[in-house]
């Protein structure tokens, strides 16, 4: 018999200002612990030295994962001009130099080339599998391998400052799956300077702002009380860039069924995506069809269940 899971059913999402020198697995474990919960799962990793959003999904809300993982993220970041290292960033062993530095104007235009969809090769040193290993294991144990190139869109690649020569402060609007690592090295070696990212900060990711995080002090500091339980972020906010259809009371009881329901739409086309909610609690997401919603997500619950005391 499988073994029941400890904790609370608890639903909704906490925005978390990530420190560095913490894993985003690690701030999962302390929001899960501190909440209680049961299930608890993060929408877009970032680099152990990286700091800023991470949204944490709990319970129900896991479920919603996939749709701020995919949406657009903001993140600023500063690049060091002049050296590439074997990591991409400054925790790594600088392996090339160059004293060529470019100056703003050809800096400008090199963004450029950045934006739009755009392939990029992943850092050796990610998590990225190569024949089922990681490739930081791979790296850190010196092996050769060769990553495919990857993906990505960005939507905007712009300079916020260049406070000396050796170093220019970005910004950076993209999709999912981009190495800010990446970004830095390719620019760098476009300009023939060499480059890697020396701090990394991501500012908001799909609905979440970094400005509504909570610190991980503030977490330990309001652990186990409702306090914390009030800092809860509906799990309906993560779906807010889904259309959203009224359904009836008897449609919403066959979809939490995982049935075609009825709904009502004037906008949609067959095969759009959408979710609908009763009473403001969402009951299921999934493709509209005809008059239906056919749901690939079904959601049970939201809210919280015995607040702590």
């Amino acid at each position: 018999m499988a073994r029941r899971r400890k904790g609370r059913d608890i639903s909704g999402w906490i925005v978390v200002d990530k420190p560095a020198g913490i894993s985003s697995a690690a701030v999962v474990n302390k929001v899960r612990w501190a909440l209680d919960a049961k299930k608890a799962g993060h929408a877009g990793t970032l680099d152990p030295e990286a700091t800023g959003v991470l949204a944490v999904a709990l319970g129900e809300a896991t479920k919603t994962m996939p749709y701020v993982t995919d949406a657009l993220k903001g993140y600023e970041f500063t690049v060091r001009l002049g050296q590439a290292t074997n990591t991409d960033d400054s925790e790594g062993e600088v392996i090339l130099q160059s004293d060529m530095r470019p100056d703003d104007e050809s800096l400008k235009e090199a963004l450029n080339g950045f934006v739009g969809d755009i392939e990029q090769i992943p850092p050796k040193f990610s998590a990225v599998k190569v024949d089922g290993q990681r490739a930081y294991a791979l790296a850190r144990a010196g092996k050769e391998m060769e990553l495919k190139a990857r993906p990505l869109f960005v939507d905007s690649l712009i300079m916020l400052d260049r406070p000396d020569q050796d170093h220019v402060v970005l910004e950076m609007i993209c999709g999912k799956g981009g190495y800010v690592r990446s970004i830095a090295r390719d620019l760098g070696n476009s300009l023939g300077c060499y480059g890697h990212v020396i701090n990394l900060r991501r500012i908001w990711a799909g609905p979440f702002k970094v400005a509504n995080g909570l610190s991980i002090e503030q977490i330990e500091e309001m652990a186990r009380t409702p306090k914390l339980d009030s800092h809860l972020v509906p799990l309906e906010v993560a779906l807010e860039d889904l259309p959203q259809v009224p359904c009836s009371a008897e449609a919403a009881a066959r979809l939490r069924n995982g049935n075609p329901g009825m709904v009502i739409s004037n906008d949609l086309s067959y095969g759009d995506a959408c979710w609908t909610a009763v009473d403001g609690q969402a009951v299921a997401v999934g493709i509209y069809k005809s008059g239906e919603l056919h749901p690939n997500r079904v959601f049970l619950h939201s809210g919280t269940s015995a607040i702590l005391t």
